[in-house]
């Protein structure tokens, strides 16, 4: 769906309130901040509820929209408390939430329905199929995936049903925002959590850095962007200082004002700002190469820390008043701004005894305005007061204050809800498996045909070979379909199914309808990032009867959900854009290679759909030997994971996983964080 507006919305980033003055004075249309909680940055200074109150009051005032950011996955025993505060959130007048989890945005519809929803980048939204599911939700803006070309982002906005917000400066993630388990799995701070650890950004057993990604600018491409039809042109960074925010929004402001590209000039000022070593614009370009790569140089922070700080102070708003004082009637004030009028009445003058109220005295005193964020000259009042009359400076100063109060506020009426929760039914008892590669699932089931045919589900590549798809009775979605992509992989759907195929493992709502319209059923991977309940309630209500649930939950906290665990395999930790496989190995070495860190810990990488790469976790996660936990915790759905393994290496994890036996191979335990 293409904008309205002749240019693209500049939403700048705020981690404090000194960054969203900043902001705002650059010439910022949005600003997006977040809270204390339940926010992507959490190690960002962030905003209290009155902060956030006063920063509606300061952006509405100066004709700027802002939203907050409730984009981390939600647990259900967090469910109340969220909704709670989205409640008031809403009731002190933010424009729109930006949200990641599924279930928080059918809580949100059921509770909250005129509240404006945006799809958070973590929500992996890069195709317009899921942009169309998104919209279906209620959800009225899409931030779309940064690893989009120019043309994927025209195909998605030009038939989305809700607008597209594209990312237009700032730090890149090397794996598909929500799609990153990295952090989480390896050092239990979970990214989508809002508490990444950023292991992208260290060094690797070379000495070098292959993961960590320059910093985006999109800033020679703005008349591109512009004519692309998206709404929202973002920029990242509610870490970084308020002079940072500055800087870079009021460069970008003069860019799209100008319908133009940065020169030299404004490109190395956005690189003294901040970069590591330079910037990218590879996915926008389809550059998608080794010169993506950088890090933040002694040099780059020298340049930064040379640009000189100032301190931002609140614009205050001019206003112009009507007081009306009459003897007889409650006293009254209307104060005025180019785009709004407000008016309020206080209390009743009387007849003076002695030094009645003199236009002087009055005018002094409402011009007072304070701490707020307005200002009133004298000569700006337009003043109707009757002779010998009194008020108290008390109730001239209360009307005052009640005057300001109106003008900044932005409140709305709320009812009060009660969260009720959702409750899922049990799934029952079923084991399905994912194998990544096709031959190795063919030779597990040429040695033991009846162990594998044990299976409830399983789910073999896409691409897979018409013998290997008529041995299995699902297959799994590669994780990113581009629209670009999207006619050969519904062709290969096609395929699968003539050969029998019956189940598919989908990995986001882009993918359900299209699976639905097939006449496949869609079976919920775990990158739907499952959490809650009403997230699995959400899914079930778009077509997902069962789902594998997120493997950042602990056992008792996937117990009253329902689903299948993993409980057995190497976790994707990252699904990369960039093919690092023939980066840095050649081609000849896909599904050989591995990512070795300072500790000499091995990820082995794997290439996925079209030429992107997997990168999995060093050890296998294994809960079979744990039969009695998961039945204590209700779990009787349980997955496994082949990736790296041989035929016969599976049938040996199969055996023990179906024993409840222990395996004589090192092994990462989970579910009891």
């Amino acid at each position: 769906m293409k904008r309205s507006a002749a240019l693209p919305e500049l939403l700048a980033p705020a981690g404090s309130f000194e960054c969203l003055l900043a902001a705002v004075e650059a010439g910022a249309d949005a600003v997006y901040v977040g809270g204390k909680r339940f926010g992507a940055r959490a190690f960002a200074k962030n905003f209290e509820l009155d902060e956030l109150s006063r920063a509606v009051a300061y952006c509405h005032l100066h004709k700027v929209r802002l939203y907050v950011t409730v984009n981390t996955l939600i647990e259900d025993r967090e469910m109340p408390e969220v909704l709670q505060y989205c409640t008031e959130l809403y009731r002190i007048g933010i424009d729109a939430l930006i949200v990641s989890d599924l279930g928080l945005v059918r809580t949100l519809r059921r509770h909250l329905p005129r509240l404006e929803i945006h799809a958070s980048t973590q929500m992996s939204i890069h195709s317009t199929l899921g942009a169309n599911a998104a919209a279906e939700l209620g959800i009225t803006r899409a931030v779309l995936a940064r690893e989009l070309s120019l043309d994927n982002i025209k195909s998605v906005t030009e038939n989305a049903k809700c607008e597209t917000e594209i990312f237009l400066h700032g730090a890149l993630c090397v794996c598909h925002s929500g799609q990153c388990l990295f952090s989480s799995m390896v050092g239990g701070r979970s990214g989508n959590r809002g508490e990444c650890a950023q292991p992208c950004r260290l060094p690797f057993g070379n000495g070098k850095y292959p993961l960590s990604l320059k910093d985006l600018s999109l800033a020679e491409h703005i008349p591109a962007l512009i004519d692309s039809g998206v709404a929202s042109l973002k920029i990242e960074g509610r870490m970084k200082s308020p002079t940072y925010v500055y800087t870079v929004t009021k460069i970008y402001r003069r860019l799209l004002d100008e319908h133009r590209a940065a020169t030299k000039s404004e490109c190395a000022e956005l690189r003294r700002a901040f970069s590591r070593d330079g910037f990218t614009d590879g996915y926008l370009t389809g550059n998608i190469s080794r010169g993506m790569t950088g890090i933040r140089s002694e040099e780059d922070k020298e340049s930064s820390r040379a640009l000189a700080d100032r301190v931002f102070e609140p614009i205050r708003k001019k206003t112009r008043a009507t007081v009306k004082i009459k003897l007889g009637e409650p006293s009254e004030m209307t104060l005025c701004t180019d785009e709004r009028t407000v008016t309020v009445t206080g209390d009743e003058p009387r007849e003076a005894i002695n030094a009645p109220l003199t236009e002087d005295s009055v005018k002094a005193r409402l011009a007072k305005m304070g701490n707020t964020y307005l200002s009133l000259a004298v000569e700006d009042i337009d003043l109707l007061l009757d002779d010998g009359i009194n008020l108290s400076p008390a109730s001239l100063n209360a009307l005052r204050r009640a005057a300001a109060e109106a003008m900044e506020s932005s409140a709305r009426e709320v009812e009060p809800t009660e969260y009720i929760p959702t409750r899922t039914a049990p799934v029952g008892k079923k084991t399905t498996a994912q194998f990544f590669k096709e031959s190795e699932f063919e030779r597990a089931v040429s040695k033991n045909p009846t162990l594998i045919s044990s299976l409830d589900m399983t789910f073999i590549p896409l691409f897979s070979s018409d013998a290997a798809l008529s041995k299995s009775n699902g297959v799994y979605m590669p994780p990113v379909v581009l629209d670009s992509e999207l006619e050969e992989v519904v062709c290969a759907l096609e395929n699968a199914r003539k050969q029998g195929i019956k189940y598919t493992l989908v990995s986001n709502i882009g993918q359900i309808t299209l699976i639905l319209s097939l006449g496949l059923i869609p079976i919920g991977d775990f990158r739907l990032n499952i959490t809650n309940s009403e997230s699995r309630a959400a899914y079930e209500e778009m077509g997902v009867g069962y789902s594998v649930l997120s493997p950042e939950l602990t056992l008792p906290r996937a117990r009253d959900i329902g689903g299948g665990v993993i409980t057995y395999g190497r976790i994707p930790l990252m699904i990369t854009e960039r093919c690092f496989i023939s980066e840095n190995f050649g081609c000849e070495r896909c599904g050989e290679t591995s990512l070795v860190d300072r500790r000499g810990e091995a990820f082995p990488m794997m290439r996925e759909f079209s030429h992107r790469n997997l990168i999995f976790n060093s050890l296998p996660t294994y809960l079979g030997d744990r039969s009695r936990e998961l039945s204590d915790n209700r779990i009787t759905a349980r997955h496994l994971l082949f990736t790296t393994e041989a035929g016969d290496e599976i049938l040996r994890v199969m055996a023990a996983h179906s024993a409840a036996a222990p395996l004589d191979t090192p092994v990462r335990r989970a579910g009891r964080r």
